[in-house]
């Protein structure tokens, strides 16, 4: 404890606002909703998945210096079950629907967000997909620009666009022989007409919708073991913005992370390496993302129970040891759970308006909401 108890002393000075929650269950999402509310939910086994819709601490929407905050500073607005994991949820914009994926394949589900008087999340649908069984569960993303469409697929040969509230297939993405059977780790609208995809071996595939046969492969990833697993990350609210300007981060299960301008895919914008731990945890819950409002930031989590922020706007090509801003170590001072292992992060996200401010989550059930604290002589 003695440990923990400076963890929490030097926090005082860390950070600008440190607020705790303490989950049911653990969650491997953190989705924003509409009025800056958020979605988490349930990942186990059982039959009873909690779905929850979160209204953030108050003191979010302040710029006074808080400090550390008591427990419980989340308050439940409304909540539902599933009754299959949910390692996927999105919402759609503009509407009052979540969309959700998980095991036991790659079906998708359709949930309704009640009006004020109620407080339940409600299962409205099934999107079935052609050949979905025995397929691991579907990684999405979606959209609301002409009408409310989800794109799903766990592999490059079942990628698609769904219509969300009529269940027509509107898209679906035409693939070479050569890479149908590839394992999707993610994907991405970039705008209305041009998808990202990403393998769990690395390498970027565009689409544009308006050539369901046009499939281009962007550049592969650095020389790497082909048990290395690695995922994406696009900057939030790319959508709408010219598709060939994104730089896509993509970080790999060893550490390794890439940078790639999308109007130059044949060469690397930049490369460096993390410090994570040399043993590992695996490649599940890996998570790289850009921050939407401090320009050239990025965090990493998936390796233990720290997050890492970097600035990447000093990296090159040469592969160097990134040293980060700020590393979040609260979950990993939660304390070990029964299986004596110390807690891993599973997921984090940025705030969508402020800064230096992001949320995440452990398989613990701890969710945390942290603002670190500049240096000075640092940008703002």
């Amino acid at each position: 404890m003695e440990v923990a108890d400076e963890w929490l002393v030097q926090s005082l000075r860390l950070y600008r606002d440190l607020h705790t929650f303490e989950l049911q269950a653990p969650t491997r999402i953190i989705e924003w909703t509409c009025g800056n509310h958020v979605c988490v939910a349930g990942y186990g086994q059982s039959d009873r998945n909690e779905i929850l819709q979160l209204i953030p601490p108050p003191t979010l929407l302040t710029k006074e210096t808080q400090g550390l905050c008591p427990e419980r500073d989340f308050k439940v607005e409304c909540g539902g079950f599933s009754e299959r994991p949910v390692y996927s949820l999105k919402y759609v914009p503009d509407t009052s629907l979540l969309v959700t994926s998980g095991p036991p394949d790659n079906s998708l589900q359709v949930w309704q967000v009640s009006a004020e008087h109620s407080d339940v999340i409600k299962f409205v649908s099934t999107l079935a997909t052609e050949n979905g069984t025995g397929q691991s569960w579907a990684k999405i993303a979606t959209i609301s620009t002409r009408a409310p469409w989800v794109l799903h697929g766990s592999r490059l040969d079942r990628v698609q666009i769904t219509e969300v509230e009529s269940r027509k297939n509107v898209y679906t993405a035409g693939i070479q022989a050569s890479r149908r059977s590839e394992e999707l780790s993610g994907l991405a609208f970039l705008d209305c007409n041009t998808l990202l995809l990403c393998c769990a071996i690395g390498q970027l595939c565009l689409a544009d919708i308006r050539q369901p046969q046009s499939l281009v492969e962007a550049m592969s990833v650095p020389s790497a073991p082909c048990s290395e697993q690695w995922c994406m990350g696009t900057r939030h609210g790319a959508q709408g913005l010219e598709p060939s300007s994104q730089t896509v981060a993509r970080l790999s299960s060893t550490g390794l992370l890439t940078l790639t301008d999308l109007r130059k895919t044949s060469e690397f914008l930049a490369l460096a390496k993390a410090r994570v731990p040399s043993h590992g945890s695996g490649a599940e819950f890996l998570c790289v993302s850009w921050a939407p409002a401090l320009e050239g930031y990025l965090a990493i989590s998936g390796f233990d129970g720290t997050v890492h922020v970097y600035d990447t706007q000093s990296w090159d090509s040469s592969v160097r040891e990134a040293e980060p801003i700020f590393v979040h170590k609260g979950h990993a001072f939660g304390g070990a759970g029964g299986s004596g292992d110390l807690p891993l992060v599973t997921v984090h996200t940025w705030h969508l308006q402020k800064p230096r401010t992001l949320l995440s989550a452990a398989n613990d059930g701890s969710l945390h909401v942290w603002d670190w604290v500049q240096p000075c002589g640092k940008c703002g």
